[in-house]
């Protein structure tokens, strides 16, 4: 069966909602931090994509990949295999080539065949067997492996995160278990879990594996401090209730500084919960609220303290009334350019929505740093069809490129733009995002598992823009994407 889009059009399926129909987005509508020429040169869609005779990732013409790293198939320094589940990722200049530095998802309750090695000088939590952490892979300039090693350890999720200012990779847990947990041959966990770790791309001599429990513990997915240093900006993916966005700021409200942040105590600075309502309108309970009719319009923000960051006793977006705080479902990566920090509400399905708020298929959000506003940029309506199990990953990869499920990690790009990794039901790719054009598909993942496609992650740039690093996270691979 053919599904074009005029077909999905008559059976009552709404189109993505993702162009800014004239809205100016800070940092995006002009090349943030790219000359002109370059600008120019990346500044429209790259067209269709063409399928891969490998069957692994489809691009547009003109645009190819190299294999960095497999789960389970390339090696470690050390000898051990790649572990599995890349996640978020950050790319770093290195001696003249790119020095990446990835999360992998992986905890011991779930276990895994290739788990990250404990490492001695890079682990936290001694009493893992079986668990997550980052590894630390040197890339050349044309996007060929050279060297991979350890550069966190015994830790739990490592989902997203981001880079700072100074050079160094933010990788969250996405977790909120303690010490004691016991997750049997996969280990017995001697210390709380739930928080932020610095890596220093530089390697396991220079790694600090503390965490920095200023900014609290509570299932973490990214991070972004602000261009002035000022702020840290948090999100965190929960349910029961949804999770919500942070902000943490030093005491005085000074900048924060390299080297200090695993010297902050628990309790150091000012951390933070959003709320956000329409201009003198009511405060609003959750995001779910916001659709593409919102699109553009300036929100204000406003900051509830947090009355126990570390959860002694209760989840942190638990310590909250309804309505004291803004509430989303699906809230995943962020990214940061000169202006503000973009975040991802990445779906939010029946039962993940309170009375009258609207489902989607996720929300592309901007929070500017100096207004301290918020703006929606893109919305993804939600598309039954996508999730009730009626189509075949076949019929999937013929839908219409502008329809798109489950945005999760973001990066800003060098050019003016977003790429989005999709973490949806069915066929997940990379979404791109200009103000100009909206929403297009830029690469399609194909390599499946059991007859499932897994979701994209860690989209992020080399430092000379000339290489987009991009996983996909079962079956473990890194493509290093040159066009």
């Amino acid at each position: 069966m053919s599904l074009n889009r005029r077909a999905l059009l008559g059976s009552g399926a709404a189109t993505t909602v993702g162009a800014l129909a004239g809205v100016t987005v800070p940092g995006l509508s002009a090349a943030a931090g790219a000359a002109p020429a370059a600008a120019a040169r990346h500044g429209r869609p790259p067209g269709p994509l063409v399928d891969d005779p490998q069957g692994r990732l489809a691009l547009p013409a003109g645009f190819s990949y190299r294999l960095v790293a497999v789960s389970g198939q390339t090696e470690l320094a050390g000898g051990e295999k790649t572990p599995e589940r890349p996640d978020g990722t950050g790319a770093f200049r290195f001696k003249g080539h790119t020095r990446l530095v990835q999360n992998h998802e992986i905890s011991p309750q779930y276990g895994a065949d290739n788990p990250v090695p404990m490492t001695a000088g890079t682990t936290y939590d001694q009493g893992i067997k079986v668990g997550g952490g980052c590894t630390v892979i040197d890339v050349t300039r044309d996007g060929r492996r050279r060297r991979e090693t350890v550069g966190l350890s015994g830790t739990v999720s490592n989902c997203a995160g981001g880079v700072t200012p100074w050079g160094t990779w933010l990788t969250c847990e996405e977790t909120e278990a303690t010490a004691g947990t016991d997750y049997g041959t996969n280990g017995t966990l001697v210390k709380d879990h739930g928080y932020v770790f610095e890596v220093a791309p530089l390697g396991p001599g220079h790694q600090d594996p503390r965490p920095i429990t200023a900014w609290g513990r509570y299932p973490h997915e990214a991070v972004v401090v602000s261009s002035n240093r000022r702020a840290v900006y948090l999100t965190e993916d929960a349910s029961e209730p949804n999770g919500l966005f942070y902000r943490w700021t030093a005491h005085g409200n000074r900048p924060v500084r390299a080297g200090e942040l695993q010297e902050l105590g628990d309790y150091s600075g000012i951390l933070e919960a959003m709320r956000v309502r329409v201009p003198r309108g009511p405060w609003i309970d959750d995001l779910s609220r916001f659709t593409s009719a919102d699109i553009g319009r300036e929100l204000d923000v406003a900051w509830v303290v947090v009355p126990d960051r570390q959860a002694k006793r209760t989840s942190v977006r638990k310590q909250f009334d309804d309505g004291e705080v803004t509430r989303s479902k699906k809230l995943e990566g962020a990214w940061g350019d000169k202006d503000g920090v973009f975040f991802v509400a990445s779906f939010a399905h029946e039962g993940d929505v309170p009375p009258g708020g609207a489902m989607h298929d996720g929300q592309v959000w901007h929070l500017h740093y100096a207004r301290q506003t918020l703006t929606l940029v893109a919305y993804y309506p939600y598309l039954p069809f996508l999730h009730d199990g009626s189509l075949t990953l076949e019929q999937q990869r013929e839908l219409p490129t502008d329809y798109f499920d489950g945005p999760d990690n973001v990066t800003v790009t060098p050019y003016g733009g977003l790429v989005l990794a999709e973490d949806g039901d069915g066929v997940n790719g990379l979404i791109g995002f200009t103000p100009a054009d909206g929403s297009f598909r830029f690469a399609r993942n194909d390599l499946e598992d059991d007859g499932e496609v897994s979701e994209m992650t860690g989209p992020t740039f080399s430092p000379d823009g000339e290489i987009l690093f991009a996983n996909v996270q079962t079956p473990g691979h890194c493509f290093a994407i040159r066009g």
